[in-house]
């Protein structure tokens, strides 16, 4: 099977924000589902012009910033989703649960269309900021805001600082150059997915739940937020997936619940971290779509941070000695 033809082509913006904090940063141990309702909250204030509406009884509901990103409704001559309410939104959080030394670091990475509305969510993080976070309201009053080359992640270069003009580099379609002997894939934040509506655990977890979960996210971002669509084999793709072994698993459930002010109720948002390995012999077809998944993030809760992973070269066992 050759995907190599038609690589998925999905620009991506990396972002980092930079928060200065009154002492150190009190937040939950995953901190994600607070900075998005903040972030949330935030960019809606700051852009909406119809108080006391519902955003899709609003006339501007399909031309304004909000909804864009927080609600994605499907276009009305959408060929999927259309049964759907909202469609894949076109960003992704990447957390950390804080530092010791005063400071804060929250990723932010914006894909497709969406890098055109980057002055917004760098108001409406700086709002959300002095707002704050935690049930003690802590504030976070960002500092600078900085940009990675997608060609190379660790370059990062300095696109903002208060009361300076903001200047961004355009967003870029990652490049995953040539498909490693053996890749590990880390999973740095909880991968929650599910098969036939059961959740994928540590012991019944196959590549085949990644990848088609992956596909599928970077085929509908690409439709909604691009102007080239993902045209490739997927029932062809998907089975192949089902059938790659992976080496070396070293995953387990990560238990986190959080509160949603919406439902007004707790959910479980759980799920894997660890590692596992695949060689490359296996890997060829799939390569383009696993690595474009460490700036898309996959599974459930991508907007808070989940679903987060990077791929390293080696085994698990080298990578665990380091």
């Amino acid at each position: 099977m050759d995907s190599a033809a038609t690589p998925p082509s999905l620009p991506v913006s990396l972002f980092e924000a930079r928060f200065a904090v009154d002492g150190a940063p009190r937040l939950p141990a995953f901190p994600g589902s607070a900075w998005r309702g903040v972030f949330g909250r935030a960019l809606k204030r700051a852009v909406c012009v119809v108080r006391h509406t519902e955003c899709d009884a609003c006339l501007l509901f399909r031309s304004c910033v909000y909804p864009y990103l927080f609600e994605t409704p499907p276009p009305p001559d959408a060929a999927k989703m259309r049964r759907y309410s909202s469609v894949p939104h076109p960003y992704a959080l990447r957390v950390e649960p804080g530092r010791p030394d005063g400071a804060y670091r929250l990723g932010v990475t914006l894909l497709g269309r969406a890098e055109r509305h980057l002055a917004y969510v760098v108001h409406a993080l700086a709002e959300a900021g002095k707002a704050g976070l935690g049930r003690d309201r802590q504030g976070f009053d960002l500092v600078e805001v900085l940009q990675a080359a997608v060609s190379d992640p660790t370059c990062w270069q300095r696109i903002y600082v208060p009361g300076m003009p903001l200047q961004a580099q355009p967003a870029a379609v990652p490049n995953p150059g040539p498909c490693p002997g053996v890749v590990v894939v880390n999973l740095l934040s909880p991968l929650r997915l599910r098969r036939h509506e059961h959740l994928v655990t540590p012991a019944t977890f196959g590549f085949g739940d990644l990848f088609g979960h992956l596909l599928r996210r970077i085929s509908l971002l690409s439709y909604f937020h691009t102007e080239t669509p993902l045209e490739v084999d997927f029932a062809g793709l998907t089975r192949a997936a089902a059938e790659v072994p992976i080496g070396t698993p070293r995953l387990r459930w990560y238990d986190w619940t959080r509160y949603s002010s919406r439902q007004d109720t707790t959910m479980d948002m759980g799920g894997l971290i660890g590692s596992f390995e695949v060689s490359g012999a296996n890997l060829a077809p799939f390569w383009p779509y696993l690595w474009l998944g460490q700036y898309t993030q996959v599974g459930k809760g991508t907007t808070m941070g989940l679903g987060r992973y990077e791929l390293l070269s080696g085994t698990a066992e080298e990578e665990t000695s380091e």
